[in-house]
């Protein structure tokens, strides 16, 4: 009988956060196990919710300000100083730890659909709050990259940190993913000094790189707006930016297709040029969940994102929870918004299923995200429930 349940989703974009669809999932499972043990696990990957998240799991705190959004206009937002009940993945217990939420400035939800433009957002916004932790005396910064409405390279944390990107006049360029193009010097002498004191950690996926066929703005553009031609100019921008940047800094890693260095539209690459470690987030995200003894405990894992698809097994939450799920051999159970190719690939996903239960508009899909994910687990452990019961060889 099943009656110990880990419910570890991630967030559906522009829908529900991650804990919104933990709570959606517990109550399907309890309209079938009314008297369930549910472990509710929500789970970030660097982007929208991180710094709320790791601030409420170690007893810490967010810091609201404005700054530049990826718009240029202002913006109000925060960043996380954590507190001492950290785990390993985050500095063991440290409180002088501030996590900078990259999509809490510079997210793909504070740009309109109509405004969607990533050749002109930026990530100035970024450096903003990276200088207003850098105010609070913190030693450790750590990055969350995920759910980015940009594609600058991090061009734009950089001058907001204090470099100075200049064409080949001498003129500080503009900001936006498109001008990187016009890229000739960068002037880093009034970068910030305390940067040099300070561990950079930046959460992200390492499948994302900056440069290449599997380039970030040729895998992500088209998702923020970019048109085949704006694609192929911003890859080409993103291509100089790694140029100049391995000339101008003290660069020791590959910035071109180096694992991460594709993260947030290429921020990840942009930090490393600052010194920043590019570390895998689950890594550094989910440590100090004891996710694995959680899931362990479990009966039936379930876990959940907006799509399940090819693009699942580099780097998604449910792929990752699967995997730690079958070190323990925990069966898991996936939800989705959407299935798309690849879906029935996923390594350690024993069954899945959409939660939509007929054709309907997007947005309406995205106002009742709650309910129709509720609905599907109730379906689903019902399935599962009526398929444990049946005799061996029954219906054969």
């Amino acid at each position: 009988m099943l009656t110990r349940f880990a419910v570890a989703p991630s967030g559906f974009k522009e829908s529900l956060s991650a804990q919104a669809a933990a709570d959606a999932i517990a109550a399907g499972v309890r309209r079938v196990v009314p008297d369930a043990e549910v472990d509710l696990i929500p789970l970030v990957d660097g982007g929208e919710g991180t710094a709320r998240a790791l601030a409420s799991a170690t007893g810490g705190r967010l810091v609201a300000l404005p700054a530049t959004g990826p718009l240029g206009e202002p913006v109000g937002t925060h960043f996380a100083l954590l507190g001492t009940g950290s785990g390993s993945g985050i500095g063991s217990g440290s409180a002088d730890t501030a996590v900078v939420e990259m999509a809490a400035v510079a997210g793909l939800s504070l740009v309109p659909h109509g405004l969607r433009d990533p050749g002109a957002t930026t990530t100035y916004g970024v450096g903003e709050l990276i200088r207003a932790a850098l105010d609070t005396g913190v030693r450790r910064i750590l990055v969350g990259c995920g759910d980015s409405g940009t594609s600058d390279g991090g061009a734009g944390a950089l001058q907001a940190l204090g470099a100075r990107l200049l064409d080949e006049d001498g003129f500080e360029l503009p900001q936006g993913g498109r001008e990187l193009t016009r890229l000739h010097h960068i002037d880093p002498k009034g970068l910030d000094p305390r940067l040099a004191h300070t561990e950079l950690l930046v959460a992200c996926n390492p499948y994302n790189v900056l440069c290449g066929e599997r380039g970030v703005a040729r895998v992500f553009g088209p998702q923020k707006g970019a048109t085949p031609a704006q694609v192929e100019e911003l890859s080409a921008g993103l291509e100089n930016w790694a140029y100049v940047l391995t000339r101008d800094l003290p660069v020791t890693c590959d910035l071109y297709g180096g694992p991460g260095t594709g993260a947030s539209g290429g921020l990840g690459a942009g930090l490393a040029a600052l010194g920043a470690r590019l570390l895998p987030r689950f890594e550094v995200l989910l440590d100090h969940l004891d996710l694995d003894a959680r899931l362990a405990r479990a009966d039936l894992v379930l876990t959940a994102e907006g799509a399940l698809d090819h693009q699942t097994p580099r780097g998604k939450v449910p792929a990752e929870v699967a995997r730690r799920a079958k070190l323990n051999g925990r069966p898991v159970l996936a939800l989705a918004g959407t299935l798309g190719e690849g879906a029935h690939t996923v390594p350690g996903v024993d069954a899945f299923t959409g939660i939509l239960p007929a054709p309907m508009a997007l947005a309406e899909a995205l106002v009742r995200a709650s309910e129709l994910l509720t609905d599907a687990t109730e379906r689903a452990l019902r399935m599962i429930l009526l398929g444990a019961g049946l005799p061996r060889g029954a219906g054969v």
